[in-house]
């Protein structure tokens, strides 16, 4: 998949006139897991982990043996180590973790921030929530060719139940943001959006939007997406972005649960989850690419004066 959408981001930026970047990128571990093993063997055969979890467990079995008997003091001896194991598992995760993004950053040339990060309310998915934040953010000129960022980007809810007990739910996204200001004159907003509903509700559901839905011809990308223009945007404006080619590549070789919004020129593009893998975050930024490739081609089209010398109308 990585390949196809590759492939199509290229044929999208030749359609606009631009030069996709080279698609071969600098190797780095192959994700967040990749060195995880070394800092395990270096954390447990570490002298400090050894003698401490060593102490701790002897003193479990004796005093738990002393005043329960030796089975208990055993399963207590047991469970510490059991601990001890797993926070060294932790400890070597968040190391390889880091080794991955640090390495990702210096092989694709980007400016890693280093946590949590605050990334403005552009568009709707970055109002969500009580607080909202990036954990890992990327800055620069990100693979498929297009300046902004590539963020995992978490937000929370906070719910209380019945007791008054407060909940936080985490939310994660992977998230490509990037500027095209060119595109604000002629459509406000778009939004495709993963379809979450039935498409024999979609009908009454728009009584009740503000936003209008954009019809198009490919019954396979109304299975996956429904695309939404600005109340006050140009409907057939839309619908020209939503060409063929473009269709084609939303309904084949886009990222799986991919989506993007764009309000005002700014452009959100992301995916459910927080991708910890060099391919992933790749190919979201490829897709990316391709769709921003898209809606400048439509906006350069659109601006451009007319044979009559009238903007915003394509010559015939």
């Amino acid at each position: 998949m990585l390949a196809a959408a590759i492939g199509v981001a290229g044929r999208v930026g030749r359609m606009s006139g631009e030069h996709p970047e080279p698609t071969a990128l600098a190797a780095v571990p192959a994700d967040a897991d990749d060195t995880r093993g070394h800092h395990l063997r270096a954390l447990v055969a570490n002298p400090v982990t050894i003698a401490l979890t060593a102490t701790v467990a002897i003193g479990a079995l004796v005093v738990a043996g002393t005043q329960a008997g030796f089975g208990i003091g055993a399963a207590a001896g047991a469970g510490v180590v059991l601990l001890a194991l797993l926070v060294v598992w932790l400890l070597a995760s968040s190391k390889a973790a880091d080794d991955f993004y640090r390495a990702y950053a210096a092989g694709r040339g980007l400016q890693r921030l280093e946590g949590k990060s605050d990334l403005g309310p552009a568009t709707p998915l970055l109002r969500k929530g009580d607080e909202r934040y990036a954990e890992q953010r990327f800055d620069g000129a990100l693979p498929g060719g297009i300046d902004g960022s590539l963020c995992l980007y978490t937000y929370e809810e906070e719910t209380r139940d019945s007791d008054g007990n407060k909940q936080t739910t985490y939310v994660h996204f992977t998230v490509v943001l990037t500027e095209l200001p060119e595109t604000a004159p002629f459509v406000h907003e778009l939004f495709c959006q993963r379809r979450l509903g039935f498409r024999f509700m979609d009908s009454m559901e728009d009584v009740f939007r503000k936003r209008q839905r954009v019809e198009h011809e490919s019954d396979a990308v109304d299975k996956r997406f429904e695309i939404f223009t600005g109340a006050d945007d140009d409907i057939n404006r839309a619908r020209q972005i939503l060409s063929p080619t473009f269709l084609v590549w939303l309904e084949s070789h886009s990222p799986e649960s991919y989506a993007f919004e764009l309000v005002a020129g700014s452009l959100v593009c992301n995916v459910k989850g927080h991708k910890k893998s060099a391919s992933e975050l790749d190919l979201i930024c490829q897709a990316s690419a391709a769709v921003a490739r898209r809606l400048r081609e439509e906006a350069t089209e659109l601006s451009g004066p007319t044979a009559s010398g009238a903007p915003g109308v394509p010559a015939p």
